[in-house]
């Protein structure tokens, strides 16, 4: 099973003291967004976990008990974009995150830390220049500390559109897309780096991007030195990346970011906080009576 921490949420910004006691106790459960009732329980050892992909966008929570995940072989996919407040409230400083990112290279390796820049939204004050301006000051900063970058473009999904106005987007034509593409390619390989999309309907791999998921057979191998052939993820379109099991939920990530398609209501966010406890096997709240467990297999 991999694991995933987190798409719904950022686990690492918000819950770490959460995450690293699931680790304590050796497990952890999840309640089904779709059928409430439903909760799955996951063993959380060597036996039943053959990796786990951190998905954040402030790894520090993280980075001073990373000796509890000694047992485990796992990823930091970090996003770093170049939008202010204006798009993301709640990130920290991107300088902050950026010599975070260093230091996690230099404790676990660079080949386990992935950037992602994503979403590219474009604007009046996000341009095509500019990202192309921040992503090259951006992988100059990081030469020598990661070695795949990951990207895509944002997706108007349906919570996404209630923010389209604020964002006052500007559509991406497949001729500009092409054109950041081509750009950051270049940026890429001047840096001694690799990039890839994630969910596109582009294939970009004339120009050098690779052509995989942001998880696939070939990473996982890198991470656990085992040869397994795991499950394409067949639930999102367009998705090339590996099968993962995410243990948050929706509507709990405080960092706001106005292009998020898992957060749709501000209200049930900070309500969803405060259930909150450090202590509990479950991201939010705790077990109820009718509640049917069961535990989630391999």
């Amino acid at each position: 099973m991999i694991l995933s921490v987190s798409e719904r949420t950022d686990i690492c910004a918000f819950y770490a003291d959460w995450f690293y006691k699931r680790i304590e106790e050796g497990y952890v459960q999840v309640r089904n967004p779709f059928y409430k009732e439903q909760v799955s329980t996951i063993l959380l050892d060597k036996d039943h976990i053959d990796a786990i992909i951190f998905c954040t966008k402030n790894p520090i929570p993280m980075m001073d008990r990373l000796h509890l995940l000694k047992d485990f072989a796992y990823q930091f996919q970090i996003t770093i974009t170049p939008y202010l407040k204006d798009i993301e409230p709640n990130v920290p400083a991107k300088g902050t995150i950026i010599q975070a990112v260093k230091k996690l290279s230099c404790q676990i390796g660079k080949e386990r830390v992935v950037i992602r820049y994503d979403p590219i939204l474009l604007n009046a004050v996000y341009t095509i220049d500019h990202h192309i301006k921040m992503f090259d000051k951006l992988c100059t900063m990081l030469e020598g500390y990661t070695e795949k970058i990951i990207i895509s473009f944002i997706d108007l999904k349906k919570n996404t559109l209630k923010n389209s106005g604020d964002l006052k987007l500007e559509e991406i034509t497949d001729e500009k897309a092409y054109q950041i593409a081509k750009a950051f390619v270049t940026i890429t390989q001047k840096h001694q780096m690799q990039i890839l999309t994630c969910a596109e309907k582009y294939d970009f791999s004339n120009l050098g991007f690779l052509k995989e998921g942001c998880t696939s057979n070939e990473s996982l191998y890198q991470l656990t030195h085992v040869l397994k052939k795991y499950p394409r993820n067949t639930k999102r379109p367009l998705c090339n990346c590996l099968q993962t099991v995410d243990i948050s939920a929706y509507n709990t990530c405080l960092h706001f970011c106005k292009y998020c398609y898992a957060n749709y209501d501000e209200e049930k966010v900070h309500c969803h906080y405060t259930q909150h406890d450090p202590d509990s096997p479950l991201l939010i709240g705790h077990l109820h009576e009718n509640d049917i467990i069961k535990i989630r297999k391999k």
